[in-house]
């Protein structure tokens, strides 16, 4: 009985915060729905008529941001004024970057908008939150347009892949991925670099086995669950922006990426992962220590 005990201790001990966090994403997708029926709301979901509720949820996701993580956000001067594409490193759980959005509203009134895998579409139930928040699919035409429109838009190159296979040593898990690049290149937009301290500190993922590589490889599906929710201290940092060059053509920078070539440094691909890369070996011990990044919160000098 003892034992049986102490498992399901550990298992609630390990589960309880990733999945806290999941009910409060369908608490606010059900909160959305009721403001929507109360006001009649019927307008874009990008639209101002919804940003006194959009203020009330950011609110409460930076309420237990600093609660929970101590968190912090700095070089928000690096953003431009009108649009570009936010590149940031994949945590197991994406928390970090709710932080982030939930802050760049309430400090500057400003909505990012998030590409997201195709799996996160299929979840029953969130599709008003996806819409309020401004998750959009990651096709060619929805980022132009986004960026025509004057938003900033963010991605992560390394995806869902990246959650679930990186580890604490914080490796870039981009493949051949450069569709960023592309579309930074055709919407002649900066590319700014985002990274958050200690991230999987606060959340991991068990050690990737054969199994579940192949399995997600196969189904593109996350099976593996995240683990952990230490209340680790969470910095985000975004670097200084990587400006659109219009001397470069797609195909250079194709072609340059391609053959990892010294001489792409100033092209956005290789220049973007570089600027992550620096960003995550300048804030970051790696490999990453949970009792460190504990302590961190404690760490009044970094401020």
């Amino acid at each position: 009985v003892i034992i049986v005990s102490l498992t399901i201790s550990a298992i609630l001990i390990f589960f309880v915060v990733p999945l806290t966090i999941l009910f409060f994403i369908y608490l606010t997708n059900t909160l959305l729905l009721i403001y929507q029926r109360n006001n009649e709301v019927k307008g874009d979901p990008l639209s101002d008529v919804w940003n006194n509720v959009r203020k009330t949820i950011a609110s409460c996701w930076d309420i237990y941001a600093r609660i929970w993580h101590g968190y912090e956000l700095h070089g928000v001067e690096n953003l431009p004024e009108g649009p570009g594409i936010l590149v940031y490193y994949h945590g197991a759980i994406p928390i970090d970057y709710l932080y982030f959005l939930s802050r760049l509203f309430l400090w500057k009134k400003r909505l990012c908008l998030s590409v997201a895998d195709h799996f996160v579409f299929r979840l029953p139930g969130l599709k008003l939150l996806l819409g309020v928040t401004g998750v959009i699919p990651g096709t060619r035409e929805e980022c132009l347009i986004a960026l025509k429109n004057g938003y900033l838009v963010s991605i992560s190159p390394g995806g869902v892949r990246e959650a679930l296979f990186s580890d604490e040593s914080y490796q870039l898990m981009w493949g051949n991925r450069k569709g960023f690049a592309q579309v930074a290149l055709d919407a002649k937009v900066p590319i700014i670099p985002m990274y958050t301290q200690n991230v999987r500190e606060g959340y991991r993922m068990f050690k990737e086995r054969r199994f579940f590589r192949q399995l997600y490889e196969s189904t593109r599906l996350p099976f593996t669950p995240p683990y952990g929710g230490l209340p680790v201290k969470f910095r985000t940092y975004i670097g200084k922006p990587i400006p659109y060059d219009p001397n470069i053509t797609t195909e250079e920078l194709v072609e340059k990426v391609r053959y990892h070539s010294l001489q792409c440094k100033f092209l956005f691909c290789f220049q973007t992962k570089t600027a992550v890369q620096a960003l995550i070996s300048k804030h970051q011990t790696i490999p990453g220590n949970i009792w460190k990044a504990l302590l961190e919160r404690f760490d009044k000098h970094r401020k």
